[in-house]
């Protein structure tokens, strides 16, 4: 039997697909804005669960939103037209 307060006690979160819209956007920026810091310094336990509930919501919102907006800087043309840009910019004349 496990101790109430032992590491496996706490739920998992709620299920993604029990989020309304702007919870599931707010818990997606709480755990994107984390991300880093736990990386580095949590345990690898709390990068594994990490790790699979950014995975959970991720896909439930890309389930909602198929069709989202994408900036077309953030596209593999985009970056590349980016780049091109810089370049003419950094030729001297």
């Amino acid at each position: 039997m496990r101790h109430p307060d032992g590491p496996r006690s706490k739920p998992e979160g709620i299920s993604p697909h029990a989020l309304d819209n702007g919870v599931l956007l707010h818990e997606l920026e709480q755990l994107h804005r984390t991300r880093h810091e736990t990386f580095l310094y949590g345990s690898d336990d709390a990068l594994a669960h990490h790790t699979t509930r950014t995975a959970q919501l991720e896909a439930e919102y890309l389930h909602r939103f198929p069709n989202r907006q994408v900036t077309a800087a953030r596209t593999r043309s985009g970056a590349r037209t980016r780049e091109a840009a810089a370049r003419a910019e950094a030729t001297p004349e």
